[in-house]
């Protein structure tokens, strides 16, 4: 059969499913599906027209840069393109770009800046002597939105210049924090309106309000990448695109700071890695890298095919979002009762990893966003943490997807679910649940507890299931016998489990009191009481009000703790632990820094996420060596945050309070810059 009939109507199609997406993304800023579906769309075509070269035609979304404008704003016509990039997903396709670059230049030497690709609205800013006169949207490239009212309300755009050419253009992108994100989502929930899937939607709906007072109520921030054409002025034009971009740092516009010149493939790629790792800390969504050949001149050599510079590409990171179908909705009990509904998908890829499950937090949280069983939605995997669902794609809705409703009773053991007035979550309140059981039990051996190494969550649950352990306390009276009793547990393994759980009796007492499970006590609180009460007997005696005196813990913290110990069953759980030989009071407090080095004094850190380079304790203790103090929760006393992988929503209230932050990288150098690294 002739192969190039079947690929004109596979390019047929692909090009009506662009056009309806392109329609949908820029007009309506409503997308039905991903940045990397739109993208593999996309390359599909491509790779089409590449090889049947004749069925390249000139309305194809390959030449084009996007949709027209929507009617509600005036037009504008851009004097230079507003191009889009091309995409490379890997080290080698970026090599490949590369190779490209440099067979055009005939292997003149070239230097390339690298940049962070924002995830937000092209937008291009027209000045004339000195005034902000002029702002446009891309739109298809040609022609975008009159939306210069409402670029005026944005705040890091300067209204007035000195110093620059007479007339000129610059461009930016419009993006919003993910704070404002998650402020502005906020209110629309308590509204009762529809959640904006992303901050890109968010600062796209935020720019094109006809009213110009919404837009300034968005906080809307505009980061400059390029200087456009000029006009007029005393200086000639930069030469390349390192030295544009300090101009318009001088004369008052926002450059992101975190640039680099590169001249080899190695550079880039270190960069790349280097903002990939680092991309969760930065307050506004980056889903790339750019990279562009330095020298203006060899920009213009190199000039442009079809929609896109030849000169520049972005190096795109794994896509943390993704399309599928929301298949069931299944409960899991968690180890105070609660019960936790998740999303059971049609496997999907997302950064990097291959999803099925995803979380759906609470009740509310359904409801809010109004999904429902055999939606399509939105799955995010952000930062390397649980993915969850972000919300339905309604464009895709039939008419056949179904509302979940709370069950009535526990899946694991048929006890009536309740949900407390005033609380988010649906809750078993039988105490002898068994999947209760396992969940505390498994929190107690896990490794930011007792760490109990070795021991599986098929271990655990054998142990539950047999009914050798009750409580968490019962793991250490579980004998060799009883093990090997246990399917598949081998002789060697059981004595390994032993050994383990020995070890585990002399973890610090932060730990234990991490391990009890204690209603809003995490592990950064845990670690405040130990240094406070130096003893769980202590601790257990203390009322509200001495629990109150310890830092970062309020009425609600201290009334959790205070009600633990009045409970005749924890009583009990905590006399199995003495009789079992746990050790329930701390070493002797370390000496607090009183040298004259002490560089952090007056600074109070929290940290929160995953350090790769050293344990918590060893970081808090490195801090307090130079005379820092440690805290367990982000409050306005707080100076310094230490974001690791996977930071949990410290980050944010750090960012809002105006707080120093620190990734990984950037708290070992200020260590070696003092000798602690």
């Amino acid at each position: 059969m002739n192969e190039r009939e079947p690929a004109r109507q596979r390019a047929a199609a692909l090009r009506e499913q662009i056009n309806y997406h392109n329609h949908r993304y820029y007009v309506l800023d409503s997308p039905e599906i991903s940045d990397a579906e739109y993208d593999a769309l996309l390359q599909e075509l491509r790779a089409l027209e590449a090889r049947f070269p004749d069925l390249l035609t000139p309305d194809s979304p390959t030449q084009r840069v996007g949709a027209p404008p929507a009617e509600a704003f005036g037009t504008v016509e851009h004097r230079l393109p507003m191009l889009s990039l091309s995409n490379v997903f890997d080290n080698q396709e970026l090599a490949a770009w590369h190779k490209r670059v440099g067979g055009l230049l005939e292997g003149a030497p070239f230097d390339l800046v690298c940049e962070h690709k924002f995830d937000g609205l092209a937008v291009s800013l027209v000045y004339q002597d000195g005034v902000f006169s002029v702002g446009a949207t891309r739109g298809d490239g040609y022609r975008g939105e009159d939306v210069t009212a409402n670029l005026r309300t944005v705040r890091t755009i300067p209204l007035q210049v000195k110093g620059g050419p007479r007339r000129f253009e610059v461009r930016g992108e419009v993006i919003l924090s993910k704070a404002q994100f998650e402020r502005i989502n906020q209110e629309r929930a308590r509204q009762g309106m529809p959640l904006y899937a992303n901050p890109r939607n968010s600062a796209a709906g935020s720019l094109r309000q006809l009213d110009s007072r919404i837009t300034a109520q968005r906080g809307l921030e505009v980061y400059i990448y390029a200087l456009g054409w000029v006009e007029g002025g005393d200086a000639p034009a930069p030469a390349t695109h390192w030295e544009s971009l300090q101009l318009l740092k001088s004369l008052g516009f926002r450059v992101n700071p975190h640039l680099a010149l590169a001249t080899t493939l190695d550079e880039v790629e270190a960069y790349y890695q280097e903002w990939l790792s680092r991309r969760v800390a930065l307050p506004y969504q980056a889903d790339g890298i750019v990279v562009k050949v330095n020298s203006r001149a060899q920009q213009e050599r190199l000039g442009v095919v079809g929609r896109e510079p030849r000169w520049a590409t972005a190096y795109k990171f794994p896509s943390d979002q993704a399309t599928t179908r929301l298949l069931e909705i299944g409960i899991n009990v968690g180890r105070t009762g609660t019960l936790n509904p998740y999303a059971i998908l049609e496997p999907v890829r997302v950064g990097g990893v291959t999803v099925s499950q995803a979380t759906l937090h609470n009740e509310d949280y359904i409801v809010e966003r109004d999904i429902r069983i055999g939606d399509w939605v939105i799955v995010q995997r952000a930062g390397e943490v649980i993915p969850q669902i972000i919300g339905p794609v309604l464009g895709r809705r039939t008419g056949g997807e179904r509302r979940f409703q709370m069950p009535a009773a526990c899946p694991s053991c048929g006890h009536p679910a309740l949900r407390p007035p005033g609380e988010a979550a649906w809750s078993c309140l039988n105490s002898a649940c068994p999947a209760q059981q396992f969940r505390k039990l498994e929190h107690f051996a896990s490794k930011g507890a007792m760490d109990i190494k070795g021991v599986g969550g098929a271990t655990l649950e054998a142990m539950v299931r047999a009914g050798l352990v009750k409580d968490p306390a019962d793991v250490y009276f579980v004998t060799r016998e009883q093990l090997l009793a246990l399917e598949r547990l081998a002789d060697k393994s059981a004595q390994n489990v032993l050994d383990a759980i020995a070890r585990s009796k002399e973890r610090p007492l932060a730990n234990v009191i991490a391990a009890l499970g204690i209603l809003n006590v995490g592990e950064e609180t845990a670690r405040d009481l130990a240094e406070r009460f130096r003893s769980l007997d202590a601790l257990s005696a203390a009322g509200e009000e001495e629990l109150q005196t310890v830092p970062n813990i309020g009425p609600k913290v201290a009334a959790s703790i205070a009600a633990f110990f009045r409970d005749e069953g924890n009583r009990a759980v905590l006399e199995k632990l003495r009789q079992a030989g746990v050790r329930l009071a701390a070493e002797p407090a370390a000496a607090p820094a009183t040298g004259p080095f002490q560089p952090w004094k007056g600074y109070q850190f929290v940290l929160t996420g995953t350090l790769a380079s050293m344990a918590r304790g060893e970081a808090e203790q490195r801090i307090r060596r130079l005379g820092g103090a440690v805290g367990s929760s982000v409050t306005r006393k707080t100076t310094h945050l230490v974001a690791g992988a996977a930071p949990g929503s410290k980050l944010e209230r750090a960012r809002e309070l105006g707080a120093t932050v620190w990734d990984e990288a950037a708290f070992l150098a200020a260590l070696r810059q003092h000798g602690q690294a």
